[in-house]
């Protein structure tokens, strides 16, 4: 296969789909989306047992664990990938959505009006479940999508565009409004990543090097984020139930995952009787704990000493980093210094420290009295998300609908010219 002519006509397929897709009514796009959701219903045999050869492929090559996490699709995976697909049907759709119309003094009337971004590119690795959210999201917002799983879900994701494109064929939208790519050539994501004539942005989801590459390599806006390095802080005046509700769901619900808490700072007038708790609760769970210096003195058979590394270091397994702190304002040095500005959360029940933390960690998702793993598009009611980004402009936190589109302005006059 030559990748340069397959990734030119993949592009160009793409951009002649985006303008007929832009242009369909929310009924037509709702339909397909209907359609694919009951060709995926009549083929779930037919993807899990795909997922099932992704997967055994996986382990001979000895995959991590969070990487073979990442990439099964479960029963209760593939149903939940179904209800995330009902509730972008279910959205509002945006694309028209007239913002701010008003009238300036020579007459004419103006506004903004919300419009599709055009194609986009979405490059991920595992995670089969992504080709139906992006696919589903780039649709339902009027976006032709060029999909690139990672070799490791090929068969995966072949499947899943097999129930994806007999719902577009039978619905009469674009047959290359979604499309995903067939090769495991490394080649086609440096192509993808570099034809702004075809391609409007890139969405990397995966490891760190793979979003560097993508940063380091696309020629079209990325919406990313680098890494997950999740803080909890339990403050001094914390209920401890509630606190140790919060830290063992943040840490050990999933631990591959991008919103799961890979460092636990607790407040040093509370830490003792915190650890007392957390500690025989972690590891029941098989965590592995590496804390600081004052952790240690505390729990000395407990625990190992954390290096300068692990503050910095997304785990994506059964790790945790735990620091003890004075105070709120040394919690917030940490995350400011650490933190990757993805999901920091806050445990207290005081109502000025809560709203300090709200007001000064800079991060995309802030959170008072609950779990990190909350940060999630299906989770903040978006049906589900491209991506979570932690850039500050276009986009910010999970990227749903909305962030898929822009604005153009519009003006409405009756013959005006300019003078003067």
């Amino acid at each position: 296969m030559n990748i340069a002519e397959y990734m030119q006509r993949i592009g160009q397929q793409a951009r002649s789909s985006a303008r007929p897709l832009a242009s369909s009514t929310t009924l037509h796009k709702n339909a397909g989306l209907q359609a694919i959701a009951q060709y995926l219903n009549d083929q779930q045999d037919q993807v899990l047992a795909a997922n099932a050869e992704d997967m055994r492929a996986a382990e001979a090559e000895h995959l991590d664990s969070a990487l073979l996490d990442r990439l099964e699709l479960t029963p209760a995976r593939y149903e939940d990938m179904l209800d995330g697909l009902q509730q972008v049907i279910d959205l509002p759709d945006p694309i028209g959505e007239i913002l701010g119309m008003r009238y300036r003094p020579s007459g004419i009337q103006l506004g903004q009006m919300r419009v599709p971004l055009g194609v986009v590119g979405i490059i991920y690795e595992s995670r089969p479940n992504v080709t139906l959210e992006a696919a589903a999201l780039c649709l339902k917002s009027g976006n032709a999508a060029i999909l690139r799983g990672g070799s490791e879900s090929l068969r995966s994701n072949q499947a899943l565009a097999r129930a994806i494109h007999a719902g577009l064929q039978s619905s009469g939208l674009p047959l290359h409004a979604v499309q995903v790519l067939e090769t495991r050539d490394r080649a086609a994501v440096g192509r993808l990543v570099s034809m702004p004539e075809y391609v409007d942005v890139i969405v990397p989801r995966g490891g760190k090097g793979l979003i560097e590459r993508v940063s380091a390599e696309a020629k079209v806006p990325v919406i990313k984020h680098l890494d997950g390095i999740c803080h909890v802080y339990i403050h001094a005046d914390a209920d401890l139930d509630m606190a140790l509700r919060i830290a063992m769901n943040a840490k050990t619900h999933r631990y591959g995952v991008c919103n799961a808490m890979e460092t636990l700072l607790i407040d040093s007038n509370l830490a003792a009787s915190m650890l007392d708790r957390l500690v025989p609760a972690m590891q029941s769970q098989g965590v592995e704990l590496r804390g600081c210096p004052r952790c240690l003195e505390l729990c000395p058979n407990a625990m190992i000493p954390a290096t300068e590394d692990d503050w910095r270091t997304e785990y994506l397994a059964p790790i945790l980093s735990l620091r003890i702190v004075d105070h709120v304002d040394a919690a917030m040095d940490h995350i400011d210094t650490y933190g990757s500005h993805h999901t920091d959360a806050i445990v207290t029940n005081n109502l000025d420290i809560a709203r300090r933390f709200i007001n000064e960690v800079d991060s995309s998702s802030v959170m008072v009295n609950a779990s990190t793993r909350f940060a999630d598009g299906f989770e903040y009611g978006l049906g589900a998300e491209i991506g979570i980004s932690t850039d500050k402009f276009h986009a910010r936190g999970p990227v749903g609908l909305e962030g898929l589109t822009s604005l153009k302005w519009i003006v409405l006059g009756n013959g005006q010219i300019r003078g003067g």
